[in-house]
């Protein structure tokens, strides 16, 4: 007898609580996608990348074809790093490639990903973190899409990485030449002659420990570096200067000829002559 009377009351409340406009579920209109990725294509080409990106992260949502949804989370993640949200468009991308795993722009997402890391590079004085992700981010795609249209930038792109790697170990090295802490300093040299051998940093780095084996008494040492570096750069201002360290006669002259130098001398005077 209880539980029929609780099972009454339950049903009343139940009927009462649903009479209540309120309380009562109505579902909300269905907005189009497809007006809203219309939206967003006009606020990107007028460059509201924001309201772009807000836009193509609506029709996302509201496409039922996965395609067009993969397609609007793309166009979103390009919106967000048109205004350099680098962070909201790498996490973009990321969602995108999980959620989308087998969708056609997949390549030019692991794409986007790099050049983000790759434009988030500061200079050779600045942390190496950066550096280090843009370099493992183009590594993996150059091994997985090595003969993608993209791959021509992004190996272009990992030798500027490969020189500004070089750049800092060069800043570190001389920092430590400022202070007279050879042992770190020859550390740093030796890799960049080791792993960065094909950067413009390599020669100064061969003199470097040609001058600093010199001043610290190992002359073998630093005819071994001089050897390598004469070898390979015969002509280079570089060599010059070490050959100087182990020839103390040995006078560096310019190699232009005095015509040369009577040119330019002319071609000085008329800039001069103009701008007056």
């Amino acid at each position: 007898m209880q539980l029929r009377i609780l099972i009454y009351i339950c049903s009343i409340l139940f009927f009462v609580s649903c009479s209540k406009d309120d309380l009562v579920y109505q579902p909300s209109n269905l907005v189009d996608p497809y007006k809203l990725y219309k939206e967003g294509v006009e606020a990107f080409e007028n460059n509201d990348f924001f309201f772009a990106s807000k836009k193509f992260s609506e029709a996302e949502l509201n496409f039922k074809e996965v395609d067009f949804a993969a397609k609007s989370a793309i166009m979103s993640s390009f919106s967000l790093y048109g205004i350099n949200f680098y962070n909201e468009a790498s996490e973009n991308l990321e969602r995108y490639l999980k959620t989308y795993p087998s969708d056609k722009n997949v390549i030019y997402a692991h794409y986007l990903l790099a050049i983000i890391s790759f434009e988030q590079i500061s200079d050779e004085k600045k942390d190496l973190e950066p550096l280090l992700k843009a370099d493992s981010k183009i590594n993996y795609f150059l091994k997985k899409y090595p003969d993608s249209d993209y791959a021509i930038d992004l190996k272009f792109k990992k030798d500027l990485i490969q020189n500004q790697m070089a750049a800092k170990e060069l800043f570190v090295a001389k920092y430590y030449i400022s202070t007279q802490k050879w042992v770190p300093a020859i550390s740093r040299l030796k890799i960049i002659v080791k792993k960065f051998d094909k950067t413009v940093f390599v020669e100064e780095a061969l003199h470097r420990l040609v001058e600093i084996h010199y001043h610290i008494g190992l002359e073998d040492e630093a005819k071994k570096y001089a050897k390598i570096l004469g070898y390979n750069y015969n002509s280079s201002e570089w060599f010059k200067q070490s050959y100087k360290i182990l020839n103390k006669n040995y006078v560096i002259t310019d190699k232009k000829s005095d015509m040369e130098k009577k040119k330019e001398e002319g071609l000085l005077n008329k800039i001069i002559k103009m701008i007056k």
